[in-house]
């Protein structure tokens, strides 16, 4: 996500590079590209004029600090602005109620409104250590409550079963009543959604609020429709009390108008970002982390939180007890490795969290890409434990086997091996206290809590060194 505002942004902030001071004339120029920048990342007009006249008249009544660059004051300035659009902080899920909490779900159909419950549920569960129940009261689109029945099984929620005979009403009725029967945390109610807002729909999901009575009714809708997404969240608000928002498949959305537009057109928060099909992809949104990633300046807090959540921290210690004693990094190492990469969101995912690497996050998934990672999986999973163990064992018709298992060519498999290979070097290096040193060099060069490095930042919003 912001792929193209990052690259666009950064271009613009570079026409300050060395300058010796802001100027009206100066920032009139960076002010152009950087309203540029927001148009084709498809940003509201609305919010484009306000974000350049806030971000002007600070700039012009700015006094630049000895320790900071025209051009870092500049940057400095445009992220605190970019946080001021989005929201100061993140804010949770509000469950202080007699239970059940109710939380009802509203948008247009195929944003991901079924999906969403699922991951919502698995965090509520896993998190907050909560009981959650799941309904469906879409009597209209062929296979819901089928999908969300599967998607409840999937993260262990309790599914309430209803028919598309029945109507609405009666679905939701029915749902919390057993739900305060069996003493259920929170239930969340998944309702319809129609191709376009219509009087029809609103009326209905009205009538569901008024019965309901949620503590949250969180409006669901696809990042990729840009300044779109807004305005179908602005409808909705008008109709119901909306209390948060969650942007969807924002993994596909590399301009990001969306996140920048929605907060300031409704005045409702951004409380979840969307990541792909699996229940795992949800995060909270954090205004200040996702104005540092538009920057180029990575979001090391959320990568530190995924790194918690997601890596097996067995596996973890296992390998790098065993890289200190010296041993072998194998090829079961490397598929292990490959495994929590992927649980960690691919590639991609981690190099647009890493400072100064958001750039390059779509051209390392185009050169690498995550079919690349499958199709190592595919091969190392291909081998006898033995081969993993001890790659040299792999003659000619070794490695026919393993190619005819995994679907794969012999230039396929020798790539890996030599993939491997670099690794092996790579891990010598770490043996002993070179892990250590490894991690002080980058500590130097990461500033504390993942913010904005003292001084401020280099022109374009990348660390020394990347």
């Amino acid at each position: 996500m912001f792929e193209k505002l990052t690259e666009n942004l950064s271009q613009a902030l570079r026409t300050l590079s060395g300058k010796a001071k802001l100027t009206e004339d100066n920032i009139q120029d960076s002010l152009r590209d950087v309203r540029r920048a927001l148009l084709e990342a498809d940003v509201a007009l609305p919010v484009v004029r306000d974000f350049i006249e806030r971000v002007k008249l600070r700039a012009l009544g700015a006094e630049v600090s000895s320790s900071l660059t025209p051009a870092q004051a500049f940057l400095k300035i445009v992220r605190a602005e970019l946080q001021s659009v989005m929201g100061q902080e993140n804010e949770a899920l509000n469950l202080r109620t007699v239970p059940p909490a109710v939380i009802l779900m509203a948008g247009l159909q195929g944003a991901g409104k079924t999906t969403t419950v699922a991951k919502l549920a698995r965090l509520l569960q896993e998190q907050e250590k909560k009981s959650v129940m799941v309904v469906s009261a879409d009597v209209y689109r062929p296979a819901a409550i089928l999908q969300l029945q599967t998607l409840a099984a999937e993260v262990g929620a309790t599914f309430f079963p209803s028919d598309a005979s029945q109507k609405p009403a009666a679905i939701v009725q029915a749902a919390m009543a057993e739900a305060r029967k069996r003493f259920i945390d929170v239930l969340f109610i998944d309702t319809a959604g129609r191709l376009a807002v219509d009087a029809e729909m609103m009326a209905e999901i009205q009538a569901l609020h008024e019965l309901a009575k949620p503590v949250e009714t969180l409006f669901v809708v696809d990042a990729m429709t840009g300044q779109d997404a807004a305005n179908t969240a602005q409808a909705f608000d008008k109709a119901l009390p909306l209390t948060g928002v969650i942007l969807t498949k924002t993994d596909g959305d590399a301009r990001g108008g969306a996140a920048l537009s929605v907060r300031h057109l409704t005045g409702k928060p951004i409380k979840f970002l969307g990541v792909g099909e699996k229940v795992e992809g949800l995060e909270p949104f954090y205004p200040d982390r996702v104005a540092s990633r538009i920057l180029g300046m990575g979001d090391v807090l959320s990568l530190i939180e995924d790194v918690e959540k997601k890596v097996d921290k067995e596996k973890a210690q296992k390998l790098a007890s065993k890289i200190k004693k010296g041993e072998r990094f194998d090829l079961q190492d490397f598929k292990e490795q490959l495994e929590q990469m992927r649980n960690m969101g691919g590639i991609s995912n981690l190099l647009d969290k890493m400072p100064g690497m958001g750039g390059v996050a779509k051209s390392a998934v185009s050169s690498a890409g995550e079919k690349n990672f499958q199709q190592m999986e595919a091969i190392i999973s291909s081998m006898t434990l033995k081969e993993r163990q001890n790659p040299d064992l792999l003659n000619g018709s070794r490695k026919r086997r393993i190619t005819q298992g995994s679907g794969t060519t012999l230039q396929d498999l020798n790539r890996l091996l030599k993939q491997h290979k670099q690794m092996q070097k790579v891990m010598k290096k770490m043996k002993g206290g070179g892990l250590a040193n490894m991690m002080r060099g980058l500590g130097g060069r990461l500033p504390a809590g993942g913010g904005m490095p003292p001084g401020g930042m280099p022109p374009g919003g990348r660390f020394p060194g990347f």
